[in-house]
């Protein structure tokens, strides 16, 4: 059934929302951008739909839409990406221990990631709003990422666990590498011990060969030793940038080893 289309919300994220009436259109074309086709559309609007319109929709009981907001939708597709997630990593790289994985996965289903992926979508222009509701940058992050999470549980709903995976990991294959260069960058220290008590390595030692600089510009040079063998060195304005950087180069010296080590033996 065809319905009216109206504007969409403005770009300025802090200015008030207009008054939206269900967009059949528009909905077509985002399950075209997504390759999914709803068997039932309904599911679609539900994924789309904040609370805060409800009440505007509620004085219009010709409308054909939702009467519930999308935040059930949002609490199953949130367990489904989790799993879904979870899945893939476990799959993608054996040899990582559950600490490694669970840090892959909490970089992968942040609101940041999700919101990247929804705008990649338009998914901005078509949320149902309230009338008059002021929506912050960060707010409407909140809502982009709670409507993906809606999404993926629209599709399994509507189209089963297949369909859902298949969207939920879609961008996957692309950005994983960008996502673990992302965890690599938060905490290479924190990841660098982690990876040596999974192989039952003494803890790194960390030394100052130089400082150099005056006092208000001072640059420190650290190396990283394990097992008394340099595996990475660092400069930075502090001991701690230093360190971190050494601790990087040691984690992708441990994992080129780790990765020439499986191919001799696949071979």
């Amino acid at each position: 059934m065809s319905e009216p289309s109206t504007t969409r919300p403005p770009t300025d994220a802090a200015a008030p929302t207009p008054f939206r009436l269900p967009d059949f259109a528009a909905e077509q074309a985002l399950a075209n951008r997504m390759d999914v086709s709803f068997t039932n559309p309904l599911l679609l609007r539900l994924a789309l739909t904040h609370r805060s319109v409800l009440q505007d929709w509620l004085l219009l009981p010709e409308i054909e839409a939702t009467r519930e907001s999308n935040e059930r939708l949002e609490f199953l597709g949130d367990s489904l990406l989790g799993a879904f997630i979870a899945e893939y990593l476990y799959l993608q790289d054996p040899g990582a221990n559950e600490g490694t994985l669970t840090l892959r996965r909490a970089a992968i289903v942040r609101a940041e990631t999700l919101v990247r992926w929804s705008r990649e979508l338009d998914l901005p222009g078509c949320l149902y709003l309230g009338t008059g509701e002021r929506v912050t940058e960060s707010v409407r992050d909140r809502m982009l990422a709670g409507a993906y999470e809606a999404l993926v549980g629209a599709i399994f709903l509507d189209q089963g666990h297949a369909a859902a995976e298949r969207f939920a990991l879609r961008f996957l294959d692309r950005d994983g590498p960008a996502i673990r260069e992302t965890e690599l960058d938060a905490n290479p220290k924190g990841r660098l011990q982690e990876l040596l008590q999974d192989r039952a390595i003494p803890a790194p030692e960390y030394v100052t060969i130089a400082s150099t600089g005056p006092d208000h510009a001072r640059e420190f040079t650290e190396i990283v030793l394990i097992e008394g063998e340099q595996r990475g060195v660092g400069a930075g304005r502090s001991r701690r940038s230093a360190q971190q950087e050494a601790a990087r180069q040691a984690i992708l010296s441990l994992e080129s080893e780790e990765d020439s080590l499986s191919s001799m033996t696949a071979h």
